[in-house]
């Protein structure tokens, strides 16, 4: 269905410097970048533009833009969020989804990957010693950095710095002239190895979603839609939160299946039971 077909990767961040290799390899694509198709339109993380979008929609706007611009039905696209994980609220995660979208065959195949592999991060900055300490921190210079006069500043802000004497001297110029500056990771990912390589894995789980085949009518996509919970506890028999069978849908066919005990397991410990271990 995709064999030599050509797809355009809608990203100004070089992210298909590991998109392109994987779908190139496994769905046997050519891939492209419209180096002239500005992302940041829908949205940047240092909120000079406002997303206005969900993550998904925005990676799906941004998806069709490109593939309507250069006239292309084959498209991919990524759209990342940053923060607290969400039910692991002391800790910061990375939350990437990717949307496949081919308008010929009316496929659309959406892949999450949300990583506690991260080094988002921010800090208000009063001396060079304190801001070296920050970018050690973030992995500096392997990773960019942001500096700007404070958190919610939009203006005067400098992305993109990967070397120690451009770094010190954005410090000083911005010090000297505010009295304040705060350094940030920068997400881009181009600028933040950390990132690029959860876009991997995430582009890697989207490929087998796309690869698994619907059995009634071959379509791909066929994916988890949902998950049961329930599974039984093994000393008392009552139903936990873990997770008993996942529900897949055909979004063509809508054909679903029910997978029982996907992880292999008929009980659960009882040290997940809430009767058992209240």
């Amino acid at each position: 269905m995709f064999q030599n077909r050509v797809l355009i990767i809608a990203t100004k961040h070089q992210k298909e410097s590991v998109i392109a290799p994987i779908l190139e390899k496994e769905l046997g694509v050519t891939c492209f970048v419209d180096e002239t198709f500005d992302t940041d339109v829908l949205g940047t993380f240092t909120g000079e533009i406002e997303r206005e979008l969900d993550p998904i929609s925005t990676a799906r706007e941004k998806c069709l833009q490109a593939m309507k611009i250069n006239n292309c039905d084959l498209g991919i696209a990524s759209e990342g969020s940053f923060g607290p994980h969400p039910s692991m609220f002391f800790v910061n995660a990375d939350d990437e989804f990717l949307i496949f979208i081919d308008t010929l065959n009316k496929i659309e195949v959406i892949e999450r990957e949300l990583s506690t592999s991260t080094n988002f991060n921010g800090k208000q900055i009063q001396s060079q010693k304190e801001l070296l300490e920050f970018a050690n921190q973030i992995d500096f210079p392997k990773h960019g950095l942001i500096l700007r006069k404070s958190k919610d500043e939009n203006t005067a802000i400098h992305k993109g710095i990967i070397d120690i004497e451009t770094l010190e001297r954005t410090f000083e110029y911005l010090y000297s002239k505010y009295n304040s500056v705060y350094a940030e990771t920068d997400m881009r990912a181009m600028y933040n190895p950390t990132r690029m390589n959860v876009i991997e894995k995430a582009t890697q789980k989207l490929v087998q979603k796309i690869k698994s085949a619907c059995p009634q009518c071959q379509m791909p996509g066929f994916g988890i839609t949902d998950a049961k919970k329930g599974l039984e506890c093994s000393l008392c028999g009552s139903p936990t939160n873990s997770t008993l069978s996942y529900l897949y849908t055909c979004q063509h066919c809508k054909f679903t299946k029910e997978e029982i005990y996907p992880n292999n397991k008929t009980t659960e410990d009882p040290m997940y039971c809430d009767y058992c271990n209240p």
